[in-house]
C-alpha cells in the first residue's frame, strides 16, 4: 500500500471533520441511475461514501474502495448491509473483467486505472468519471498536473466499444473549498 498516500488522506479526514459529514451524491449519478441495467456497482476512491450510500439506497450492491482507513471506517459506521468496503492502493488495483453494471469514480484521477475500469464493465455497463481539470479559473494553488485533466481529455480514453452518453466541463459544486473546473464523462459499454 502506498503508505504516504494513506497517511496523507487519513490525516486530511482527521483534521477536517467537515469532510466526514454527509454529502450529496454526484448530481450526474442521480440523473443517470435509471439507465443502469443490473445492480452491481463499484465506487472507486469512495472517500466517506456519498455515492456508495446513494447507490445502496437505490438497491445496488456496492464495492466501495479507498486508500483511507479513516474514511472507510466512517462509512462502515453507517452500517449499510449492501456496501462492502475495502482499503486498497489504487496504484495496484485491477478490478475483475466484466464484473460491474456501474462504476463511479469522482474527484480522483489515475489515468492508468481508466482502461481497467472500462474492461470491468459488463455489457451495457455504465462508467461515470468526474474529476478536476486544468483551467485558468481554478482557485486552488497549483496542483501536480498528473491530477488534473487536460481539456476534453476524458474523451480520449474510450474507443468505438463505448457509447458516450454525456460529456461536460463545468464549475464544481458550491460546497467545495476552492472554485475549480471539472470534467465529466458517462460511457456505456456496447
Amino acid at each position: 500500500m502506498a503508505l504516504e498516500d494513506r497517511l496523507k488522506w487519513d490525516k486530511k479526514y482527521e483534521t477536517t471533520p467537515a469532510l466526514l459529514e454527509k454529502r450529496e451524491a454526484s448530481a450526474k449519478l442521480k440523473e443517470i441511475i435509471d439507465l443502469v441495467k443490473g445492480n452491481k456497482a463499484l465506487d472507486v476512491a469512495c472517500g466517506t461514501g456519498r455515492n456508495s450510500i446513494f447507490l445502496a439506497s437505490k438497491g445496488f450492491v456496492v464495492d466501495a474502495i479507498d486508500i483511507s482507513e479513516v474514511a472507510l471506517e466512517n462509512l462502515n459506521r453507517k452500517d449499510y448491509r449492501n456496501i462492502t468496503t475495502k482499503q486498497v492502493d489504487l496504484d495496484e488495483f485491477t478490478p475483475a473483467k466484466e464484473s460491474y453494471d456501474l462504476i463511479v469514480q469522482t474527484n480522483f484521477l489515475d489515468r492508468k486505472l481508466i482502461p481497467s475500469l472500462a474492461k470491468a464493465l459488463k455489457k451495457e455497463g455504465i462508467l461515470l468519471i468526474e474529476t478536476y481539470m486544468e483551467d485558468e479559473i481554478n482557485e486552488k494553488p497549483p496542483s501536480n498536473s498528473e491530477f488534473l485533466l487536460k481539456k476534453e481529455e476524458l474523451k480520449s480514453f474510450f474507443d468505438d466499444n463505448f457509447e458516450v452518453l454525456d460529456y461536460v466541463e463545468f464549475l464544481n459544486e458550491s460546497h467545495e473549498i476552492y472554485k475549480m473546473m471539472k470534467q465529466l464523462i458517462v460511457v456505456k459499454r456496447k
